[in-house]
């Protein structure tokens, strides 16, 4: 299969390269979606259209909704007005937040995710503040004159395959449904059953929250779509989502040893890129089972029956709305699969590994 996920030398065409010294980049914040980006190789600034994934270094102009820029090890870095950043462009697609779009010039715009995205807002939430605005100076670029982009530093794709773990996907039916909550819940338990867990995210927008929660929760391999080059997962096409998927899934699977890969997909079933990577033949063909995540009793029912009905192999079912034993008890007396709270996940009560082996026995 051809992989599109790295762009490689000479995607884009030199440009005239605006120098720009090594005080003014040092002095700069780096967001953690630059991360994997080699800022050593920038010797200046170029101009053009924005392209996905391009790195620009930008000034604050006021602040909004996001006051703190997330770096490449988690901490949250207070911005003031005036302030340089380096961030990377991409869309986001966030329903209680913002949905922004890579601009088409380098006149001033948002910064519409914390973890560092520059883009226009078309809409927000109304819960939402004003985004923070950002006044591009240029797009860093390597002395050629050749942009830096996200998507020129994504992990290779492995040579061979050194495990066959299994492969559990948690997908919801929504933002804040409770998915981290329920991958980390899964990962500690696991590991408590003495199972040796990798952690991946495929989708979504750049930023180290969930892959810390996964660490801490004793995954020992964590990775998302930013390792694979990319800044945000939204309006991708279905065939980089998927590639994404499949090298993340392939770097797992090339470590020794390992015995599950738990897999996170953003947002919910209703994003329609969701629904395109979950009805995938490589997910099928991937993914050993599910288990939904709902915010509440009837997203979760509404959900598991979704995929069922569409041929998915659903184990169980979590999520928020099991944080109230009342909703829960709803949940358990409609499910079609167990319900899980985190509990009983973190204490290795009932695993997923059981439930897969249960199902593939049955």
């Amino acid at each position: 299969m051809k992989h599109d996920i790295q762009v490689g030398p000479g995607t884009f065409p030199e440009a005239h390269l605006i120098p720009l010294s090594a005080a003014r980049l040092a002095s700069a914040k780096r967001a953690f979606s630059v991360r994997r980006v080699d800022l050593d190789m920038a010797a200046g600034i170029v101009t053009g259209t924005p392209r996905a994934g391009d790195v620009v270094i930008a000034d604050v102009v006021s602040l909004g909704h996001h006051q703190r820029l997330e770096d490449a090890h988690g901490r949250r870095a207070t911005m003031f007005e005036g302030d340089s950043i380096i961030v990377a462009y991409g869309d986001r697609y966030a329903p209680d937040q913002f949905e922004a779009h890579v601009p088409a010039t380098l006149e001033a715009c948002e910064l519409v995710a914390g973890g560092g995205i520059a883009a226009r807002m078309i809409r927000k939430a109304g819960k939402a503040r004003t985004p923070t605005r950002i006044a591009p100076l240029g797009l860093l670029a390597d002395a050629t004159g050749r942009r830096l982009n996200t998507r020129d530093f994504a992990l290779p794709m492995p040579e061979a395959q050194a495990s066959d773990p299994l492969v559990i996907a948690v997908i919801g039916s929504s933002m804040n449904s409770g998915k981290t909550t329920t991958m980390a819940a899964l990962a500690r338990g696991e590991t408590l059953a003495g199972r040796r867990v990798a952690a991946i995210k495929v989708t979504g927008t750049g930023s180290g929250g969930d892959l810390w929660s996964y660490h801490d929760a004793g995954a020992e391999l964590v990775l998302d779509f930013t390792d694979a080059g990319f800044a945000t997962s939204h309006r991708l096409t279905d065939h980089q989502r998927e590639n994404i998927f499949e090298l993340l899934l392939a770097r797992c699977r090339a470590r020794p040893g390992l015995d599950l890969v738990l897999v996170e997909v953003a947002d919910g079933l209703y994003l329609d890129e969701t629904e395109r990577l979950v009805r995938s033949e490589i997910f099928r063909r991937s993914v050993d089972g599910i288990v939904f995540a709902g915010a509440d009793a009837m997203s979760a029912i509404a959900g598991a029956e979704w995929l069922i009905g569409h041929n998915l192999p659903v184990l169980a079912v979590s999520g928020a709305f099991t944080a109230s034993p009342i909703s829960a008890s709803e949940a358990a007396a409609r499910s079609p699969r167990p319900v899980l709270d985190r509990a009983q996940m973190l204490n290795a009560e009932i695993t997923v590994t059981e439930l897969a082996e249960s199902r593939c026995a049955a």
